[in-house]
């Protein structure tokens, strides 16, 4: 049994020396799009054009060496972003205007602002986008936080109150259009890895946050509702947490109108293996705990799998299940 704390740390996950870490608040106190008015100018993006990686296609998109290898712009942007050695690079500059605006998005979108043009773009209306949506009342909310390296965030627009999902970073843009699509009433927080500024948004928004129990630390101790045991915890007749432990000892998942699973770093679908996975590599408490909790949420009903990392992935109910089983076997054979 794989007890206690898996120490290796597969690409998106290493642990970041500290050089590169020193100047994280000098880069994003730098980056344009905290700011409405900053952000409705044309400007050159604040990424480093003297650090631009070798490894990029030669043109206007570049990613500079204050990559920390999160996998947004992978997953946002994937006709532009690929990795190549311990970066995300441009493999290919984007072709057309749909692929520059996902380039754009994925720009405003970086937890590190590592990705920059050398032409001018006028980003007000990508950095106004966010939140995107994705499906129905379930939006991206762009804006990732290197504090929970490059962790996707979500929010649920609901009559009956807001959720947001793990948190994005706590910019001016962003709160006002959360504030003009209704507030927050819940934010639900799938583990202790990705709770970034929650502290910000409850001091704004006034929303109870839920995490589970096992999961709370120095910095969530003051949550109002705390989630405990493995049984499934109703917050509403449309919200159910489902504890998942495995990557952590409190992992969980958010389980919306049994359509929309919000996952964490439980499980998401792999681009490159095209399939629907686990961090085998980043299992932080116990991998065979997180095959259990695996067996048990392949149990429930669901399409899209909207994941902390990695790209989300939606297929019809009854082959989503299928292909959770898949995973669970994929697990054990790990």
């Amino acid at each position: 049994m794989c007890q206690g704390v898996n120490r290796a740390v597969p690409r998106g996950w290493r642990r970041l020396p500290p050089a590169r870490v020193a100047n994280r608040n000098e880069r994003l106190m730098r980056w344009p799009a905290l700011e409405p008015a900053a952000a409705c100018a044309t400007f050159h993006s604040v990424a480093s054009k003297a650090k631009r990686l070798a490894t990029n296609a030669d043109g206007d998109f570049y990613v500079d060496s204050t990559c920390i290898d999160c996998g947004t712009c992978r997953w946002m942007a994937l006709a532009s972003f690929d990795a190549k050695g311990n970066y995300a690079r441009v493999y290919q500059q984007p072709r057309g205007r749909e692929e520059q605006l996902a380039a754009l998005k994925a720009l405003v979108a970086c937890p590190t602002a590592s990705i920059g043009t050398i032409e001018k773009h006028d980003l007000g209306p990508i950095a106004g986008a966010f939140p995107d949506p994705i499906d129905a009342d379930v939006f991206h909310c762009g804006y990732h936080h290197e504090g929970s390296f490059g962790a996707t965030s979500y929010l649920i627009v609901r009559e009956r109150g807001n959720v947001l999902v793990d948190s994005p970073r706590f910019t001016r843009r962003l709160v006002k259009r959360i504030e003009d699509m209704g507030g927050i009433e819940t934010m639900f927080l799938t583990h202790a890895d990705d709770v970034a500024d929650h502290q910000k948004f409850r001091d704004h928004f006034g929303c109870r946050r839920v995490l589970h129990a096992d999961d709370v630390r120095h910095n969530t101790r003051t949550i109002e509702r705390p989630v405990e045991g493995i049984e499934p915890v109703a917050l509403a007749d449309d919200l159910i947490v489902i504890p998942t432990p495995g990557h952590t000892e409190g992992s969980a998942c958010l389980l919306y109108r049994e359509t929309f699973l919000f996952s964490g770093d439980h499980v998401a679908w792999s681009i490159p293996m095209q399939r629907v996975y686990a961090f085998s590599g980043a299992c932080w408490y116990d991998w065979d705990v997180q095959i259990e909790s695996m067996e048990r949420l392949a149990e429930y009903r669901f399409e899209h799998i909207l994941p902390g990392h990695s790209a989300p992935c939606r297929f019809p109910a009854d082959d989503m299940r299928a292909r959770m089983r898949d995973c669970v076997e994929w697990m054990r054979a790990a």
